[in-house]
């Protein structure tokens, strides 16, 4: 039986990303992101989908609405499109009215409804124009300066009404897939084979420093300009996975977990909370990381109210010798599923990365906490695909019962981090509401509470995680 030990107030509901749920691509003015434009590239996406249509929640917002309603949910964290709200993106060019109407109605409409709305600027989809005009996030004067008025023109639309935002999901993703391994828009990489242009080694860095500096100062404006009166709370999202040492008598594969954690979560972490890189990014970076300015390091430091955390997975890390690659970007360590003893970390999904380890996620939660003086968390995503869910009848679909423990066994060591190791956990997003496009997996990994009928007008049929998820909660949250 599950004690309660999460506030009362505590937020739980479901994620979503605009570009993989939207669809109506040039629908009322609405303008292409670098992510239309990667789908039209053969190859790049897995079935060779896009985000065209995907679940139209652009044209089925009030059903989305009232399956949110229908679960129980508390809160709904969506991100805006950029280029819906800027169809060109630059802070000289129109805002599109009806795009950002869109958004300020559906604020509405999940008030109304009695949902906390979540909302985070950007989750991936830069507007195309931006990436064409000037190299995108590759361009620091330019890009902060767009995306600073971007957040801007949302925050004077919809600030009054939402109090919890979000500047980037993800910074990892955007830097380390577009711009290094190029799985993701806009698909830069060293390699030869599957890009023209990019350079791994150093790319990378340079957009997370970047990302970094936007966020900066996307918060001090909101800071200065909008919280006195609206009273909310603004913060980044990190994705990180926990770590476990290949043989855990070996100290060097305990010395590659610190690494590891460092090179993925720290990296953008560190700066938020401390001003500066963590020391083993810069030993094996050198000048390829770029160095902060005291002004950019006052920017970015002490720039979150909360910290987002999306978490799915584990690794067992083996450490590496020799020098590394100049493209390595795990610091010089294996990333494995398997240990020295022959131990598994989790059991088999649609997707490759991820194997559940519940135990991960609460060691995760209080290395966050530990590090960086308990700061207030929001679990912005977790969740799971199921292997060959997408090849199943539909009523066999509907019976989820591996991602529904995947909740319980997840939702529960949360609330052992809050209990026994004194983590602050606010809220929790279960990703994701809907079935959707899956990015560069397109729409053969399901990852939603709810089956999207593709070929049957996207019709949604909520499955059995979705109609049971809410008693996770009802048994952890206290009553007031």
């Amino acid at each position: 039986m599950s004690t309660a030990v999460l506030p009362p107030d505590f937020l739980w509901g479901f994620a979503t990303a605009s570009y993989q749920i939207e669809g109506a691509p040039h629908q009322d003015g609405r303008g292409p992101s670098i992510w239309d434009t990667f789908c039209k590239i053969p190859g790049k996406i897995a079935d060779g989908s896009s985000g065209d249509v995907a679940c139209d929640s652009y044209n089925k917002s009030a059903d989305d609405i009232a399956l949110l309603k229908q679960t129980g949910a508390k809160a709904y964290r969506f991100s805006l499109s950029w280029s819906r709200v800027i169809p060109l993106g630059g802070r000289e060019d129109p805002v599109n009215e009806k795009g950002l109407g869109f958004y300020v109605k559906f604020v509405d409409d999940l008030l109304a409804a009695g949902i906390t709305p979540l909302v985070t600027l950007f989750h991936w989809d830069l507007p195309d124009n931006l990436d064409k005009r000037y190299g995108g996030l590759l361009n620091k004067k330019e890009f902060v300066a767009d995306y600073t008025n971007y957040a801007r023109v949302v925050f004077k639309a919809m600030g009054s009404k939402v109090k919890h935002w979000i500047t980037f999901n993800e910074p990892w993703c955007s830097s380390i897939l577009g711009y290094s391994t190029g799985l993701f828009a806009p698909g830069h990489t060293s390699d030869r084979s599957k890009s023209k242009i990019g350079d791994s080694s150093r790319e990378p860095w340079i957009v997370g420093h970047n990302l970094l500096l936007a966020h900066g100062s996307a918060v001090k404006v909101y800071r200065e300009e909008f919280k006195s009166k609206d009273g909310g709370e603004i913060g980044i999202t990190l994705n990180g996975d926990y770590v476990y040492p290949w043989d855990d008598e070996d100290p060097k594969d305990v010395e590659a977990c610190e690494r590891k954690l460092e090179f993925s979560i720290s990296w953008f972490a560190d700066p938020v909370y401390f001003g500066h890189y963590p020391a083993s990014m810069v030993s094996q970076l050198g000048d390829r990381l770029p160095t902060w300015t005291e002004e950019e390091k006052a920017l970015v430091k002490g720039s979150n109210d909360f910290y987002g955390m999306n978490h799915y997975t584990a690794n067992y890390i083996k450490h590496r010798t020799g020098t590394p690659e100049p493209e390595d970007y795990l610091g010089n360590l294996e990333s494995l599923y398997e240990n020295k003893k022959g131990e598994i970390i989790g059991p088999d999904t649609q997707s490759f990365w991820l194997k559940p380890n519940p135990l991960g996620f609460r060691k995760l939660m209080k290395w966050i906490s530990d590090r960086y003086g308990k700061p207030k968390i929001y679990v912005t995503e977790n969740g799971t695909s199921l292997k060959g869910e997408n090849d199943l009848p539909m009523e066999k679909i509907l019976e989820d019962d591996f991602r529904l423990k995947y909740f319980q066994d997840y939702t529960q060591a949360m609330a052992d981090a809050v209990s026994k190791d004194g983590v602050d956990c606010r809220g929790y997003m279960a990703w994701s509401l809907l079935d959707n496009f899956e990015w560069a997996e397109g729409y053969e990994t399901r990852f939603g509470v709810t089956y999207v009928d593709y070929a049957g007008g996207q019709k949604r049929y909520p499955k059995k995680s979705a109609r049971e998820i809410h008693r996770c909660f009802d048994a952890l949250i206290k009553k007031t």
